[in-house]
């Protein structure tokens, strides 16, 4: 369901200003006049009913030793706004409370009965209606799965739970009465980057997930970069072993194989002869035992491998690493730098690289923003 448009954003500009406030503030009206080439009178214009709503106010003053009055800082008030971001998996569903700054207020867990849609459905509408009665007025809420989402919320593949063709966002608007938006996990994840997180106020990055699966989403001009083809999960194909394992799709030693956590436990359990857990691999690898160091250091190259290749052809101003399988990330860190130095010439730029905390929150928060950015930017506008 898309949200309607508030009153106060008719004019793209008033948008400008709204997403200035609420990434940067506290802002001076000046540096947003910057920012976004406005006049003074534009600028007031426009502030004008975002106050009157109460979206922004006035706090504390900014004095720059200049001769004239201070000028009053413009914040949003985050407590004004609360969104629900669930993030659905093929064994439980993981919800928060955010406020306006996708800050996490409450956490619940819920494990899934079976994978069947009605079930489904009816374990996360009960996660939702907790949620909800723990806090103020909730504004909507967003859900995040691994899979591709269709534009209207219905889930057309998604391969953790064996769902085809599953209309999740209208099931879920009945159930609850509030409305929902459903998109790819990542793509959320990405969203929250943009808006909050590494990629806030970056042109140009790109996210890379490591857990179950491998995901990729890229921002290019300020924008998440979407198509139909988001959530197929393309990027888990990517060559990076020529000699390595086949993955379920036939594809020899590609990134789904080498570096989602499966394919982790799976090397180090066939060296070791026991079953090994992808978080008891890493420790393993901490601790110096030979085979746990050696299969996640090969990991460790082929993230840094996979790393090169989407700086080589996107040319980010930063990547940023995320999933519950991140820890690769620390664990394996001189194996990633050594894969990067292999795959790109040694005149280009050093990439930035950005490790989140790995937190199940963290995808969470992102279906939070994918309802938080639909109820500020209404249904046409992107910022």
């Amino acid at each position: 369901m898309r949200l309607s448009t508030p009153r106060w954003v008719s004019e793209g500009t008033a948008l400008d200003v709204a997403v200035q406030v609420l990434i940067n503030g506290p802002i001076s009206r000046a540096d947003i006049a910057r920012r976004l080439h406005l006049s003074a009178g534009t600028l007031t214009r426009l502030t004008q009913p975002l106050l009157e709503t109460g979206l922004l106010v006035e706090v504390g003053e900014l004095v720059s030793g200049q001769v004239g009055r201070p000028s009053r800082l413009l914040d949003v008030v985050p407590t004004s706004r609360h969104f629900i971001g669930i993030k659905l998996t093929g064994d439980h569903a993981l919800g928060v409370i955010t406020d306006l700054r996708a800050n996490v207020v409450r956490s619940e867990r819920a494990d899934l009965d079976g994978r069947e849609p009605p079930a489904v459905i009816a374990t996360v509408a009960r996660l939702i209606t907790t949620l909800a009665a723990s806090a103020p007025a909730i504004t909507a809420v967003g859900v995040g799965i691994g899979g591709l989402v269709g534009s209207g919320g219905t889930v057309i593949s998604a391969p953790f739970l064996g769902w085809p063709d599953v209309d999740l966002a209208a099931a879920l608007e009945a159930e609850t009465g509030l409305p929902v938006l459903v998109a790819n996990d990542v793509t959320a994840f990405t969203e929250y980057e943009r808006w909050f997180g590494g990629g806030r106020n970056l042109d140009r990055f790109a996210v890379i997930t490591v857990g179950a699966g491998v995901g990729y989403g890229l921002v290019a001009g300020g924008e998440v970069v979407e198509s139909e083809d988001s959530g197929l999960g393309l990027v888990g194909h990517w060559l990076l072993d020529p000699f390595g394992p086949l993955c379920a799709e036939g594809h020899r030693g590609c990134a789904q194989t080498v570096l989602a956590s499966a394919g982790v436990s799976a090397a180090l359990s066939g060296a070791l002869g026991r079953e090994i857990g992808y978080d008891e691999a890493l420790t393993l690898a901490e601790h110096g035992e030979p085979s746990a160091r050696s299969v996640v250091d090969g990991a460790g190259r082929g993230l840094g491998q996979l790393v090169a290749a989407v700086a080589n052809l996107t040319m980010p101003q930063a990547v940023i690493l995320g999933g519950e399988g991140v820890r690769l990330a620390s664990v394996a860190g001189p194996a990633i730098q050594a894969g990067i130095a292999e795959h790109r010439n040694p005149r280009a730029t050093p990439i930035e690289l950005v490790t989140t905390s790995g937190d199940d929150s963290e995808w969470c928060r992102g279906a939070a923003v994918l309802a938080l950015v639909a109820h500020v930017l209404g249904p046409e506008e992107k910022s």
